[in-house]
């Protein structure tokens, strides 16, 4: 056993003793939080012992009913704004390269990071917005402070070898600040590029414990890659109606993963489009499987 994962295998003990209760436990270290509102969506469909979910979606409920003013502002009971006490915009001095970002949680010694990218036309503001997108972000925010993690959101200035460089580093000096416990990334639609970059880079890979994918473009070649080979498990969220990426391109990936018994899961969301992953994932289900399957 490396120490990487000894270390991650006491993260996680001391997360689920924090949990409390058998049942939870097995769902894995993230305590509860707002689940009421966020983890009761009906599956309509369910595969590969529950791995493969199709989930009901409906725009009328999940964002009209939802928001106070749809798609600007949640209504006030899905977010507390309390966590903002733990929130820092900094620009960060990593490897020669600077990088903006929202840090979410204690600087160092974090038991666990969680890293957002986000796509296209975005920058730090939007994975750390309270108010839009459901909520989302500042149940993300609460899980991991809650849990004693730390998120980030940075801006990615381009989707090309820049950013790539520019996550690697900030996998390198998160992964370092926490003394090697488990780092976590997730890409949104276009920053699925920087997803694909890392996952083709055995340095960078070195210090990442899983991967989220949501409704970014399919990488048939992800099978191949060292992050594979490492068997880190990766969670893919997608919308059936998106536009911009079949999700029946990205469906096919996983089936290719699962065949080889790998650690990986779907979640469809039916009718929903590009940005419906971003609003509904369950933040907790998709971090209790990637902090506890690899």
């Amino acid at each position: 056993m490396s120490t990487v994962h000894f270390v991650f295998g006491t993260v996680l003990a001391v997360l689920t003793t924090l949990a409390g209760g058998s049942a939870l436990a097995q769902e894995g270290p993230i305590k509860p939080y707002k689940d009421d509102l966020f983890s009761r969506m009906t599956v309509l469909q369910s595969a590969d012992s529950g791995a493969y979910e199709v989930l009901d979606y409906q725009e009328m409920r999940d964002i009209n009913g939802r928001d106070r003013e749809p798609e600007r502002r949640v209504k006030d009971a899905y977010i507390s704004t309390d966590v903002r006490r733990y929130q820092e915009n900094e620009t960060l001095q990593v490897g020669g390269r600077k990088i903006d970002v929202t840090r979410v949680g204690p600087q160092q010694n974090a038991a666990f990071t969680v890293i957002f990218i986000h796509g296209r036309g975005g920058d730090r503001r939007l994975g750390a917005n309270d108010y839009t997108f459901g909520g989302n972000f500042n149940r993300l925010k609460n899980l991991a402070v809650g849990n004693g993690g730390t998120y980030y959101a940075p801006s990615i200035t381009s989707f090309d070898e820049k950013g790539f460089a520019d996550v690697a580093a900030l996998l390198r000096y998160t992964f370092e600040r926490s003394s090697g416990r488990p780092v976590i990334l997730a890409c949104a639609s276009m920053g699925g590029i920087i997803c694909q970059h890392i996952s083709r880079d055995k340095e960078a890979v070195r210090y990442l414990e899983g991967m989220a994918i949501l409704g970014g473009p399919p990488d048939p070649g992800l099978p191949t890659t060292p992050l594979v080979k490492l068997k880190l498990p990766i969670y893919f969220a997608h919308g059936s109606a998106d536009s911009v990426y079949k999700s029946e391109d990205q469906a096919a990936i996983y089936r290719k993963l699962k065949a080889a018994n790998y650690p990986t899961r779907f979640t469809l969301f039916q009718t929903g489009g590009h940005g419906t992953p971003i609003r509904m994932i369950d933040w907790r289900k998709a971090l209790n499987f990637l902090l506890s399957a690899g």
